[in-house]
């Protein structure tokens, strides 16, 4: 499989900038608190920087949270090419009250639609938000759920044969958006 970078560092880091002034353009004013949300992996660390950015601009910390969708996932060891059977559970921390807040779940890549409906599901576990919005790095489309996202980083359209790979610092080293390609080298 090849891969190609698409976006490098620098776009990387305007492009999350954009998201987190979308974000205070939109709730600027609102009577409800914004909360930040991640989504385990990748998600987390994205979500991260975009609740920084929001301190700097408004100075307000929204409260920050995450997610483990594991035991929430509908494809677990179902059909071919789908997830293996055993879900790794990682950590969901939600130290505010979610039934107060405006939330605003992050991840990287939106493609299917399953990790969002997971992650909506899991949070309802602890209470129901007044209002649930979407920030995602890469909108891939193929979506098989009714889900579309608040905010979009980069729309990128690709076949079912093709694979984005979200690389961030905070785990990898490198921030990055790749494009790779099966059967190609």
């Amino acid at each position: 499989m090849s891969a190609k970078v698409l976006v490098d560092a620098e776009h990387f880091r305007r492009t999350i900038n954009r998201i987190a002034h979308e974000v205070v353009e939109r709730h600027v004013g609102s009577e409800l608190p914004l909360a930040v949300v991640g989504i385990h992996t990748n998600g987390v660390p994205i979500a991260r920087r975009i609740a920084a950015l929001i301190a700097e601009f408004t100075t307000i910390t929204p409260p920050f949270g995450t997610i483990d969708i594991g035991l929430y996932r509908d494809d677990i060891g179902v059909g071919s090419g789908q997830r293996p059977g055993v879900p790794r559970v990682g950590d969901t921390q939600l130290d505010f009250d979610v039934t107060s807040h405006a939330i605003l779940l992050v991840d990287d890549v939106l493609y299917t639609g399953r990790t969002i409906r997971a992650a909506i599901d899991a949070l309802f576990d602890y209470g129901r938000p007044p209002i649930v919005q979407l920030a995602c790095l890469v909108d891939r489309g193929h979506r098989e759920l009714p889900i579309r996202p608040d905010y979009v980083g980069k729309n990128l359209p690709t076949s079912r044969g093709e694979r984005v790979t979200v690389r961030v610092a905070e785990l990898e080293g490198v921030d990055e958006i790749l494009l790779e390609r099966e059967g190609t080298n």
